[in-house]
């Protein structure tokens, strides 16, 4: 079809969803459900929130329909109604105390753990909601600002600033055109950003590099995460110990302990999985806010099948593991992971 072909059919598809045609507005407002789901993620760190959210956005856009100006475009408007009801829910749950709150170290980055209320995303999700994009440049805004230090540190934003930040940085959009969205001058707009830049970059890590990576994972990389899972799997502390660098760290939001260099995070893994006091563990490969990921389960002593016990997001840095964020098991569902794993003929054999 031309792309003439498909405006057209777009423009008959919006008339008559804002003529009242609700399966007509359901099926057109369903292929932005994963780019806003993407955008309210970024907003909250929550997936589970980032998905209400989207249903809130659907159901003020059926009942705003006859507000929409045909002057902009459908997806903005939406962004826009999205955008507001991330604020709303913002402004309702209260704004949520991260440690930055009793004034952070200034040579330490903010970490996953401090933001107990942080989600994975899985890289499905990412994929589906850039795979419309024509611009090449927004695959790699996306890449850029999905990562788990990012989301963090843009956690310890206050809400507008948190929003300009989004809506000029990420979404390119115009100064005029945010500030019009959060009902500022365009000057404040612009003075809000600049204070959201300053505060982002006291959270980020001071490399780039480390934070995010400019490209798809290498062999070496892929080799890494294997290495990691095996280890985990024989309960191999001598393997792991090999594969953390010396200032690698853990952390497992919602609890806020964190585990800061190898020895610490091997000591911790010794007196809790060392010498197969914890079970058996299976290990499967994912993706997660476009970085290394695996799902962990482990089959205790008489029991038949392997459970869902955690997941890992890894960051590599120089040929090891500098970082592991470990999630509870209830984000199993969201990665398409089964609860149990079956006991099977690998595992029967061994």
């Amino acid at each position: 079809m031309s792309t003439q072909g498909t405006v057209d059919e777009d423009r008959t598809q919006v008339a008559a969803a804002l003529a009242g045609d609700r399966e007509a507005f359901g099926g057109f407002v369903e292929r932005y459900r994963a780019a806003l789901q993407v955008h309210c993620y970024r907003m909250l760190g929550s997936l589970d929130d980032a998905e209400d959210m989207v249903q809130e956005t659907f159901l003020r856009a059926w009942n705003k329909r006859a507000s929409f100006e045909r002057r902009s475009a459908f997806r903005s408007w939406l962004y826009r109604i999205a955008t507001n009801a991330c604020l709303d829910h913002l402004d309702r749950r209260g704004r949520q105390a991260v440690p930055a709150d009793l004034g952070p170290s200034a040579e330490s980055t903010a970490s996953p753990g401090e933001v107990p209320w942080l989600q994975p995303v899985p890289d499905r999700l990412l994929d589906e909601a850039v795979s419309a994009e024509s611009d090449p440049q927004a695959v790699v805004i996306a890449k850029e600002t999905i990562e788990l230090a990012f989301l963090t540190a843009i956690q310890y934003l206050p809400p507008r600033q948190r929003a300009i930040l989004v809506m000029r940085d990420v979404l390119g959009w115009p100064a005029k055109d945010a500030a019009e969205l959060l009902g500022m001058t365009v000057a404040s707009a612009n003075s809000g950003l600049q204070r959201a830049r300053a505060s982002l970059k006291e959270h980020l890590p001071p490399q780039r590099s480390e934070w995010a990576p400019d490209t798809d994972p290498t062999t070496a990389e892929r080799a890494l995460l294997q290495q990691y899972m095996d280890a985990h799997e024989r309960v191999d502390l001598d393997a792991i110990t090999e594969l953390l660098c010396a200032d690698a760290r853990l952390t497992m939001p919602p609890h806020p302990a964190a585990f800061l260099g190898r020895d610490a995070i091997v000591e911790f893994a010794g007196r809790t999985v060392g010498e197969g006091r914890y079970g058996e563990f299976r290990v499967l490969p994912t993706r997660a806010n476009r970085q290394p990921a695996c799902a962990k389960y482990v089959r205790r002593a008489g029991d038949d099948q392997f459970r869902a016990q955690s997941l890992d997001v890894l960051r590599f840095a120089d040929g090891k593991v500098a970082e592991i964020t470990t999630f509870m098991p209830d984000v199993f569902s969201a990665f398409g992971l089964p609860p149990t794993w079956e006991l099977g003929e690998r595992d029967a054999a061994r």
